[in-house]
């Protein structure tokens, strides 16, 4: 269950991220406001995962598949350059989650 709602968390982040860009510096302000309530439930889940789950797994989960996805995202959605080391630093940030998930005993409670 804490992998399902960090998943959510997840997604709630990287949509709100993607909301600030859109929001173009707060001229569609609806859009930042949208922003800022799904960081809020962003961080929500984020906290109830916490109660289960090691600091260090779920932040390294969080922030590796956040970064793949926002870079994915704008690419496609504005046409943002991704060339061949974006797709390098992406594959090195999911070796690092996965290296840090499944082998690093400083985290693993």
């Amino acid at each position: 269950m804490a992998y399902l709602l960090l998943a959510a968390a997840i997604v709630f982040e990287v949509s709100a991220t993607l909301m600030l860009k859109a929001c173009k510096g707060w001229e569609l302000w609806w859009l930042g406001l949208t922003a800022i309530s799904f960081y809020a439930v962003a961080g929500f889940l984020l906290a109830i995962v916490l109660k289960t789950m090691n600091l260090g797994v779920a932040y390294t989960i969080w922030s590796g598949v956040g970064i793949a996805l926002v870079c994915t995202a704008s690419a496609l959605i504005w046409q943002q350059q991704f060339d061949l080391y974006a797709a390098l630093g992406i594959l090195m940030i999911f070796a690092g989650t996965i290296v840090i998930t499944l082998k690093s005993s400083v985290i693993i409670q």
